[in-house]
């Protein structure tokens, strides 16, 4: 059994963009490999490929969804459900022991729920949030830019950085996919800002962390 702690909630759309099907695939290779259990819509797209990559380490991943809702079968990779009665106790089964928060491209649904994220990690309870390809971090610019997203002495904010120049993830303005190196025997180029290490340190202030496709 995976502690919360050691639990990741993914946010991410069912139409992929350019380049963050395979992102989303790696990500949860990474995370899976590091021991993380995933919480996720349950649905397909970015969300399928992310619970395809972490299902290769038999981690649970669970699918939060809205009970007495139609919205087709869950992918392959769900090994639990949660049916919440209502959107603010999905939210909340999705945040509230998490230790980690990962946000990709996605549709107003995303965005809602990338919004409610970010308020809960500067606001409720801090955990780390981490923007995951270029519509997501092209997102956080956004709220930076037009103070969506401030800091302020009731909600600490840490600050974008860039990942380590060892890891190979490069950040670009112009948010094109750049290809990395490939794990021997995976044939999965993962994301090294997600390459998390066991003993991770989870509890710190909120951080957003921008991390580019590779």
């Amino acid at each position: 059994m995976t502690h919360p702690a050691r639990t990741v909630a993914l946010f991410a759309g069912v139409v992929a963009r350019p380049g963050e099907q395979h992102l989303a695939l790696a990500a949860g290779d990474a995370l899976g490999a590091a021991g993380y259990g995933l919480r996720h819509g349950g649905y397909n797209g970015l969300m399928e490929a992310a619970a395809q990559g972490a299902a290769r380490h038999g981690i649970p991943v669970t699918a939060i969804t809205l009970a007495d809702q139609e919205w087709g079968p869950f992918n392959p990779y769900v090994t639990d459900a949660v049916h919440a009665p209502t959107m603010g106790e999905r939210l909340h089964a999705y945040l509230d022991d998490v230790g980690l928060v990962v946000v990709m491209g996605g549709g107003v649904g995303t965005l809602h729920e990338v919004t409610a994220a970010l308020y809960y990690a500067t606001t409720i309870r801090p955990v780390p949030v981490r923007l995951l390809g270029p519509a997501a971090i092209r997102l956080g610019t956004f709220l930076r830019a037009e103070r969506w997203l401030v800091e302020g002495p009731t909600r600490p904010l840490g600050f974008p950085r860039r990942p380590p120049r060892r890891s190979g993830v490069r950040e670009g303005s112009t948010g094109h996919h750049q290809e990395g190196h490939r794990d021997p025997g995976q044939g999965t180029a993962r994301p090294q800002g997600l390459t998390l290490h066991p003993r991770h340190h989870l509890h710190q202030r909120p951080a957003i962390h921008s991390v580019a496709g590779r």
